[in-house]
């Protein structure tokens, strides 16, 4: 592999893990803070109902760049940056309350849309989505119990498989995600020189009728943005940046934060992330082998969806956690309540 992509996919792995390290961190935290979003996590039908909102944010998507709204898509993800970024900030940092609001949580927050709304460079883009995409995993981790983290994994891979490889609808979404500029999409740049906003993606989203079109899916596949080569090598080489979708950091890290909440296995005290469980860690670990096999399948020199391996990464370690510590598999799959 050559050296700058070795950079970028170390690059990538640690993306990963920033997020994944985040989540876990949050936790207890968010739990304590009431930040529980459904009364009865264990309810199968909340996946559901997520993968719902899923089809019809895409729906949205891509009806508002049919009709020339990308601005607001754009101004709602810079939005719900800041509304991320402070339920973080306000569960990590010191309050300090001025006419009963809390400035400072406020503040720190608010840099991060002013800095992708007035600097939206890779790193900047970056740092704002390992922050959200920590505190969405963690959100979503304390409120999905095992079961419904399963299923939801489970029916996005399905649906990343097909929407990539299929239906191929995300390579609508790309063609207006990667000139908005915002923390959809993970940029990992194959040289540190490399400038998101000098970049004019010229080649990364052109559409082809043939199966080697190249695709940028927002949220759930990767690719390398570049001009295509007949050499695999020569193409990864030659490529400027890879383009991860940011869903594929917080899909699968979802299981790795409900394994953390909901496992029974005991913790194993690893200082700062008292959560961190056996299922939890063989959950990263088994989602890092996925990033693995992604990389080295996109450096290939075309888009792959990533879930199905990130996914089947996150629910195979988890199992295999729960197995080795001796969970009986009707319980590690939330199964024991309905029989």
């Amino acid at each position: 592999m050559n050296p700058r992509v070795r950079r970028g996919v170390a690059l990538a792995f640690l993306v990963f893990l920033l997020v994944q390290l985040g989540s876990l961190a949050l936790v207890p935290t968010f739990f304590e803070r009431g930040y529980q979003t459904v009364e009865n996590p264990g309810d199968p039908s909340n996946s559901l109902l997520y993968v719902g909102a899923v089809l019809v944010a895409t729906a949205l998507m891509l009806a508002a760049f049919k009709f020339d709204l990308d601005w607001v898509v754009r101004a709602v993800i810079v939005l719900t940056s800041g509304l991320l970024a402070w339920y973080v900030v306000a569960a990590v940092v010191p309050p300090v309350y001025v006419a009963g609001i809390d400035v400072l949580s406020v503040g720190l927050a608010a840099l991060v849309p002013l800095g992708l709304a007035v600097y939206p460079e890779w790193y900047v883009i970056d740092a704002a989505g390992v922050l959200m995409g920590a505190g969405a995993a963690g959100l979503f981790g304390i409120s999905f119990g095992l079961l419904p983290a399963i299923l939801l994994l489970s029916v996005l891979a399905v649906y990343d498989a097909i929407s990539v490889y299929g239906t191929r609808h995300m390579l609508d979404l790309a063609e207006g995600v990667m000139d908005l500029r915002i923390p959809v999409v993970l940029v990992i740049p194959l040289e540190w020189s490399y400038s998101l906003l000098e970049d004019d993606f010229s080649g990364a989203n052109e559409v082809h009728d043939d199966a080697e079109a190249d695709a940028a899916a927002e949220g759930t596949s990767a690719e390398i943005e570049g001009e295509r080569s007949e050499d695999d090598g020569e193409a990864a080489s030659e490529r400027d940046a890879f383009f991860i979708g940011l869903g594929d950091a917080v899909i699968p890290t979802v299981m790795i934060a409900s394994a953390a909440f909901f496992s029974t296995a005991p913790s194993l005290g690893i200082p700062g992330l008292p959560a961190v469980n056996l299922p939890a860690l063989l959950s990263m670990g088994g989602t890092l082998c996925g990033l693995g096999v992604l990389m080295w399948m996109v450096t290939k020199g075309r888009a792959h969806a990533g879930l199905p391996l990130l996914n089947g990464g996150a629910i195979g370690g988890y199992l295999l956690g729960a197995a080795l510590a001796g969970i009986p598999l009707i319980d590690a799959v939330g199964l024991a309540t309905y029989l």
